[in-house]
Order: C-alpha cells, then structure tokens, then sequence
C-alpha cells in the first residue's frame, strides 16, 4: 500500500536524516521517566500465550529493561526501594508488534499532494512522531518493509541511542523497485533484472537493512495493470532472495498474487505481504514451507473507509482498494483455516484511529472474525511476530530474561479480543511510556 517515490535508493541526502532525526528527539520527547534499576508492576493478571491459566494478582519484577522474576503476590517479595506500579486489576500482555508500518506513509491524493516537497527534515520529523504515538499505543516492535530515503534506519538507530523514543525497529530500507511495477513512476526506470536487483538488495543490507523488500505483483496503490499480476520474473525473485540470504538477512515480498507468490515460496521468500487473491493451493504450498502470511487486512475491509476519506483518496485508489476487499478476506479465511504461520501487519500507521480504536487493535480483531481464537489473534500480535523476526528470545511474551516489554489492557483479550481496543500502560524496556491508571 506504500507509496514508493522515484528517488534514487542511495540519494546523498539521506545522509542528513540522522542529523535531523536528533533534532526530531529533542522537540518530541515524551513524558518517559529513565529506567529504574530496579521496579514492579502489581496488582495484575499475567496472561499465559500458551492457553495456560494466568497469573492473578501478580508481580512483575524488573531491573533496568529485562524482566527478572514473574509470581504470585504470595511467591514473590518486592525488593526494598524499586519503583512500584500498581495496574489496579488490568490484564499484562506482551507489548504488541506490528510487522507491515510505513512511518513515511504517503498514499495517492491528498495526502500525496501535501507531501510532494517534504524535505528529509521534514520527513524525519514526521516519522519520529508517528514512532512515538505507535508506542504510546501499545505497540512496542515494528517491522518497517520499505520507507523512503533510510529515514527508518536512522531512526532505529536513534532509538536505540536513546535520542527518540519508539518502537524496536526492523528496517528493510527502501524497498526494491522494477521499473513499471508496484510502486513505480511512469517515465522512472529502477533495478531491472538479477545483477542489478542484488547489487540493490547488497546495498540495502549494507546501509542496516536486516530485511530486504521485493514487489513482485501489483498493487493497490500504482494506478494501472491488474494487482494480483506477476510482475518480477522468477530469476530476479530467486536472485534476491539468495542473494539475501547470504548476508543473514530475510525477504519480505509484497504479493496479490498466486503465481508469484508461488515462485517466491519455492525461492524460499520469509514472509508474504498482504496476499489480496492467494489460493488455497498456494497456501498449502506456504504452510509447508513454513512461509510467513502479514495480511494487512485492515486496508481493504469497510472498517478504514473514513481513513481513505480523511486522507483524500482518488477514485481510481478507492475502486483498486474495493475490488481487492471479498478475495482478501477469502484469503485470510483460507489460510486460517491452513494453519499458516501468520503475524500482524496493518499497512497503517499502528496508531491510526480506526473503527473507534488503533488499526493495529482491529487488524487483530478482524483476525478473530475471520476464524482465530481470541488467544491465536494475541499470539499474532506479539509471539508470533517475534518468531517471524527471530527475535523470540528477547520479545514476544512475558518471561524471565526477556525484555520488559509490557502492556496494559482492561480485560482479557484471550477471552475476547476487544480487549485490545482500550490501552491503558505501555512499558517498553522497563521504561513506562503510558499510564492511564495513574490518572
């Protein structure tokens, strides 16, 4: 759904981004108290991925950003003198993920008319303050696959010094572009066949990528051809992705279609994005292969029409993005009921109100609607992404050793998903980022 510009992949002025994203930090910088060496989060419900039975009345215990000791009020004594917070009841989850964001999102309409000339300040600026209301919101990890002018890796890099505050960031730099497919500008020749598309995958992954990102169908948002059209030809899919692979980094391909798809699954391709028309065949086909689904389901489903509206959209956007609605959400169904291996994704930006929460709260309850348990659409948002990452051992769930990466909600979303819809504390890395309790 990105809208990919035209500017070169290696634009000398990306250099700048890091300069300016310092800048972004410091006149954006959330109320977030340091890290304590050591705190506690009581008086809350752990919540068991697993399907175990939860921890009621439970104690969380952290020093600096990792979780050291979870239990019972009873099993488990606060160290004199840590920092306590009192979550009054509230179910503890795992801080959400969101595995399909563009912190550059610039759509075609309005949106793309108000951002035609925005400097790299511009877009720094922009970018760091979506990453901070994504975190306020829950949403403590982010997968960026393709954003404009390296401005993510920048800001990864950030946030990790501690000059902005986000999400954890895993950046596939700018996408890889063929000259008239997905993404592309009429007139703008970009990488065309394998040399060219793996000396484009090298030099994303030397810049910081550990994902790297190819469209190899059409697509909602470039007016013109069919969207589950096979644009990249198998030789150029099969050259990125070994080519990738190499460098120990992963391929996420953007695909509507089947026989793409199809031929990035025998290529070994990580992870599937979006999927608008997939078969049950290839489906199969990715199950087998252990392929990874990021549905971005929110896009196409009535549910974000008034983000369309607000936004400006075309007609001709409007009528791409309904003709993909029914088979996307057969897809989904389908592969569902597979047993695929599926993370969130929305497409929008985490924090984007939609249907009267986040889209990324709804990504998950649309999960629920087309045939997941409520447990296996929370396991999409948190573990499940972690898995897809290889990141499981630091993130993902609620464990010893893991980072404290924490997040507050009212209910239990194992029981009911709509849970997600109302976040009322963030903790990512031991540091409170939202407290709503404490009002």
């Amino acid at each position: 759904m990105m809208r990919y510009t035209g500017r070169s992949l290696f634009s000398k002025a990306s250099h700048c981004v890091g300069a300016m994203l310092i800048f972004a930090a410091l006149g954006s910088t959330p109320a977030a108290a340091e890290s304590p060496e050591r705190s506690a989060i009581i008086g809350g419900s752990v919540v068991d991925l697993d399907g175990g039975a939860p921890v009621h009345d439970a104690i969380v215990l952290i020093e600096g950003e990792r979780i050291t000791a979870i239990g019972a009020a009873g099993d488990i004594a606060v160290p004199q003198g840590a920092e306590v917070t009192d979550v009054n009841g509230a179910w503890l989850i795992p801080g959400l993920m969101n595995m399909h964001v563009h912190l550059g999102l610039k759509l075609p309409g309005k949106m793309a008319a108000e951002l035609a000339n925005e400097t790299e300040g511009e877009l720094t600026l922009r970018m760091a303050h979506s990453a901070r209301l994504s975190l306020e919101a829950g949403v403590t990890t982010i997968r960026l696959p393709g954003d404009d002018r390296h401005g993510d890796i920048a800001l990864k890099k950030a946030i990790e010094r501690g000059q902005a505050h986000g999400p954890r960031i895993f950046s596939a730099g700018e996408a890889l572009v063929i000259t008239g497919g997905h993404g592309s500008e009429a007139g703008v020749e970009y990488a065309d066949g394998p040399a060219q598309l793996i000396k484009a995958a090298r030099r994303e992954i030397s810049a910081g990528a550990s994902w790297v990102k190819i469209l190899i169908s059409g697509g909602i948002a470039t007016d013109g051809g069919d969207i589950s059209e096979a644009l990249m030809t198998p030789g150029e899919i099969n050259a990125v992705i070994d080519a990738a692979h190499r460098f120990g980094a992963k391929v996420a391909a953007h695909s509507g279609s089947p026989q793409a798809t199809s031929i990035a699954v025998d290529a070994g391709v990580d992870s599937i994005e979006h999927g608008y028309f997939l078969d049950r065949p290839t489906l199969r086909k990715m199950k087998k292969a252990g392929t990874w689904l990021v549905p971005t389901i929110v896009v196409s489903q009535p549910a974000t029409a008034p983000f369309f509206e607000k936004i400006g959209s075309p007609q001709w956007y409007l009528a791409r993005r309904d003709s993909v609605g029914k088979e996307h959400w057969k897809a989904l169904q389908m592969a569902i009921e597979e047993g695929l291996n599926i993370a969130l994704g929305t497409d929008q930006l985490p924090h984007e109100p939609n249907d009267g929460t986040t889209a990324t709260a709804r990504e998950a309850q649309y999960y629920v609607e087309a045939g997941m348990t409520p447990l296996e659409a929370l396991r999409a948002a948190t573990i499940e992404p972690a898995r897809m990452l290889g990141a499981d051992d630091d993130i993902g769930s609620l464990e010893v050793g893991k980072y404290a990466d924490i997040v507050a909600v009212p209910g239990d979303p194992t029981e009911d998903i709509k849970a997600l819809r109302e976040i009322v504390f963030v903790m990512k890395g031991g540091r409170v980022y939202r407290n709503d309790l404490a009002r």
